[in-house]
């Protein structure tokens, strides 16, 4: 009989075992979405900072009447940059959507595989309600949509 209990112990741990290993993954996914969020966020400062403080420079230039017709385009290029800087907006709302929809998978797998807490009912976040908060996939001047 003690054999017999070892060998349910052991079945029965196995699923408690790979729920808290899924568990884990899912974490860690989410905690690695939170790093590129904050990466995402200081590189696209950075480059914003960049742009802005050129497009001033030659702003200064052509206001001066110290460039030639190439500065315009050199304007619109700028321009052009700072609009693709705006899918940070979009890759943000993905990302937190994306990190939201896993934390709420693993405390469901944490609620089912573990039970509810000796205070209660284990707090489960909601998943997103929204299946997705960005509807376009392509970006071009003025197409940009926020939420």
């Amino acid at each position: 009989m003690n054999e017999a209990n070892e060998q349910s112990t052991g079945s029965s741990s196995l699923p408690l075992l790979a729920a808290a290993d899924l568990q884990d993954h899912l974490m860690t996914a989410s905690n690695d979405l939170e790093r590129l969020q904050t990466l995402l966020e200081h590189a696209c400062e950075t480059l914003a900072q960049s742009f802005y403080g050129a497009t001033e420079q030659v702003q200064a230039l052509m206001d001066a009447g110290a460039v030639n017709g190439n500065a315009h385009r050199l304007m619109e290029q700028l321009g052009g940059a700072v609009t693709a800087l705006q899918f940070q907006d979009m890759a943000s709302q993905l990302i937190n959507h994306t990190n939201h929809r896993l934390r709420s998978c693993a405390d469901q797998i944490a609620r089912v595989a573990m039970g509810d807490d000796e205070d209660g009912e284990t707090v489960v976040q909601a998943p997103p309600a929204r299946p997705n908060p960005v509807t376009q996939d392509e970006m071009d001047a003025g197409s940009i949509e926020l939420f």
